[in-house]
């Protein structure tokens, strides 16, 4: 011990303390250091504060440092880098906050009796510094982070909800996260801070790096935002400041992208509010929202099954069912056909009933069904009635209707090798009401082929329903969850806020379609223009039409 302090130029160094064999002396050492640590100004100490940053990520479940006074420590780190400017810019101390703030995180995370030595070791102060942006975005996303964790435990909660700005910051970060780091990060790489570069790369990379990992960052700002703002919503009494028009329509435009598979974001939230009543009815007021949560829910998505909850949820509240019910009913009825998604059983014979208990409610006074709904309803149950009535049915009627229904599939297939698309759909349609309802593999064949066709006349929203159906029959249902991912992971952080020019896939709906259309639908494509919101589709001349209906048939294999 004494020659490994004679060679370390830092008096009571942390990783001399650490390397103490006998455990009372080194635990001795350590409360010291942290109680010393603070009061400080030498160089240098940015090296204790990082070593305890790897170890937080890599034991965070390890008590001796909580139990030690770890969190006191880091609480009077950040509040005197944010007092003390001048000691904040020298040596490397800049980089201490952002530490700090990450080790209460990392301890926080698992451990709701950590969480509660926080809340009484006074971190929540600082972070809610952090967090109005006396620093930088860097501080804001650790600090978003750890608040994200305190306030997931019952017994930390009411500390966080006490600082009554928490919720609106997070819901102003959630909002302009990604508008934050394109403007103090990435719109200028001349301009950007050293240490924010060194954080993002580790010194390893330049500037397209720098760029990669400032969007991945970006997108963890709102998601943990996000995160933050769940914990509220789960409180009826904070769901007013939360259910704004002019946040929740933001919301289903907010996901994890590839580095956040596992948040569910905007749409989880969505989910939370959906889940009171309080909340029903400022989404349901909101249009856009039902049909963003349509489109999510048609997509193969892997937090599909929250935007399907949140629809049945609106159509079973009979004080909202009516605002909702013209966009939500089309999107279920595809839907109608999924056996299990998740935890989910039968979600198919749920999604049936509700639409069922929609027709029987139709004479409460909670608002009438269209003609036009009622028959779509009409359709599903009669589909639902006609499985069951299968299920009685001898084998060798079922083996005519199948025979039927390909006899018929093939004269589909002969109309549109020969150009006639429209009487190839018709043909589609005819096998779909031959074939037997169970003949799960032939009826994904014919409602793609069928949104081909749909396609190809440039119908893209029955498109997007036949390609929904096929897509409720596969088994497993999300082995094309990725999709949205694939087909948006390189829209960057400056193409997501920076107008007027970019251009959006059909949002999340034709999504629901790539994973079974993906190649062929490179030819003719839907695209949304985020100015006028108006659909294109491009046109194709004849003789590409001829190469796509060869691709098409052999993709197909029909």
């Amino acid at each position: 011990m004494d020659k490994i302090s004679q060679d370390c130029p830092y008096p009571g160094c942390f990783f001399c303390v650490m390397k103490e064999g006998n455990p009372s002396k080194r635990r001795t050492s350590i409360l010291k250091f942290f109680r010393e640590l603070p009061s400080q100004d030498d160089d240098g100490q940015v090296l204790p504060i990082s070593g305890l940053w790897n170890t937080a990520m890599a034991h965070s479940n390890d008590p001796e440092f909580i139990n030690l006074g770890i969190f006191e420590c880091i609480a009077a780190l950040i509040l005197k880098g944010l007092k003390n400017r001048r000691w904040l810019s020298r040596d490397q101390n800049i980089y201490i906050p952002y530490y700090a703030a990450h080790i209460i995180g990392s301890y926080t995370m698992n451990m709701e009796e950590f969480a509660e030595s926080a809340v009484d070791a006074g971190v929540i102060p600082p972070l809610v510094e952090l967090l109005r942006g006396r620093l930088t975005w860097v501080e804001q996303r650790v600090a978003v982070r750890a608040l994200g964790h305190l306030a997931t435990y019952a017994s930390t909660f009411p500390a966080v909800a006490s600082h009554g700005e928490i919720l609106e910051l997070a819901i102003q970060l959630a909002t302009s996260s990604l508008e934050i780091v394109y403007t103090h990060f990435c719109q200028y790489p001349e301009r950007r801070l050293s240490y924010h570069c060194d954080l993002l790369t580790r010194g390893m990379g330049g500037v397209e790096m720098e760029s990669r990992k400032a969007e991945e960052w970006a997108s963890q700002l709102q998601c943990w935002s996000l995160q933050l703002i769940n914990c509220f919503a789960f409180k009826p009494e904070f769901l007013s400041v939360i259910c704004k028009p002019e946040f929740l329509v933001k919301l289903p435009g907010m996901w994890g992208g590839l580095v956040n598979e596992n948040s569910p974001a905007g749409v989880g939230l969505l989910r939370t509010i959906c889940h009171h009543k309080l909340g029903r009815g400022p989404v349901a007021n909101c249009p856009g929202i039902v049909e963003a949560l349509c489109n999510i829910a048609r997509s193969s998505d892997d937090w599909q099954y929250m935007a399907i909850d949140c629809l049945l949820w609106l159509l079973q509240d009979l004080s909202v069912c009516h605002k909702a019910i013209e966009k939500a009913v089309p999107t279920l009825i595809d839907l109608s056909e999924i056996s299990t998604l998740g935890d989910h059983k039968r979600l198919g014979d749920t999604i049936v009933s509700v639409l069922q208990e929609c027709v029987e409610s139709q004479g409460t006074g909670h608002g009438s069904i269209s003609n036009r709904i009622k028959e779509q309803i009409d359709e599903v149950i009669n589909s639902s009635q006609r499985l069951k009535k299968e299920k009685n049915m001898p084998k060798e009627d079922l083996h005519i209707k199948q025979a039927a229904a390909l006899v018929v599939k093939l004269e589909g297939n002969s109309l549109f090798s020969s150009g006639n698309i429209s009487g190839a759909a018709l043909k589609y349609s005819e096998a779909l009401s031959l074939c037997p309802m169970r003949s799960r593999k032939e009826r994904i064949v014919l409602f793609s082929n069928r949104a081909q066709c749909d396609l190809l006349m440039q119908q893209p929203l029955a498109a997007i329903s036949d390609a929904t159906r096929a897509l409720c029959l596969h088994n497993p249902l999300n082995r094309h969850a990725k999709s949205r991912e694939i087909t948006t992971a390189r829209s960057s952080l400056a193409v997501r806020i920076h107008p007027p020019f970019y251009f959006q896939i059909l949002v999340y709906a034709v999504v629901s379609m790539l994973g079974l259309l993906l190649l062929c639908c490179c030819h003719f494509l839907c695209f949304v223009c985020s100015v006028h919101r108006s659909i294109i589709v491009p046109e194709m001349r004849d003789i590409e039409k001829n190469r796509c209906f060869e691709e098409i048939l052999h993709l197909l294999e029909i």
